[in-house]
């Protein structure tokens, strides 16, 4: 649904809250390689405060269990791999969320090349969780959606 692989994000149905995102990470050929290594092993998940239960590489229908801490109360998200991409200027992943995730949807972290200038690009659908307490907290988990799009554009620079 988020497309890693393309360039430009085909529209998507309304059932799910859009949102794509990007920003200049780095300039030239060390900033691309260290943040294509790091894209591909979490590196924008972990750099952001989230833990990771994978010390791998990403791979495609890998389930992993990314948790955040928020004050005094922990947050498990299960979520599945679904799409690795990695070519010569564009690397990234994306991922579907599991039953017990807060929401339900599908986020992408897509670093790429564009001359000299390396980019991160997130993208994501998102819309309620199906179950409680989550359905009924959405409103508030969409305003943390907004800062931790923030952390990720800064996590690889």
């Amino acid at each position: 649904m988020t497309c890693p692989d393309l360039p430009d994000w085909p529209p998507t149905d309304r059932s799910h809250r859009r949102s794509e995102i990007s920003a200049i990470i780095g300039r030239g050929d060390a900033a691309w390689e260290r943040a294509a290594h790091d894209i591909l092993r979490w590196g924008v998940k972990t750099a952001s405060g989230f833990t990771v239960d994978s010390s791998g590489p990403v791979s495609a229908g890998e389930r992993v269990t990314v948790t955040a801490r928020i004050l005094t109360a922990t947050v498990v998200e299960p979520v599945e791999v679904v799409a690795v991409v990695d070519e010569a200027d564009r690397v990234g992943f994306s991922y579907r969320t599991l039953p017990g995730h807060p929401v339900s949807g599908e986020e992408a972290f897509i670093v790429h090349r564009h001359g000299d200038d390396v980019r991160i690009t997130v993208r994501s659908l998102t819309r309620a969780a199906p179950q409680q307490p989550w359905r009924a907290l959405y409103p508030l988990l969409r305003i943390a959606q907004l800062f931790a799009r923030r952390r990720y554009l800064k996590a690889l620079r």
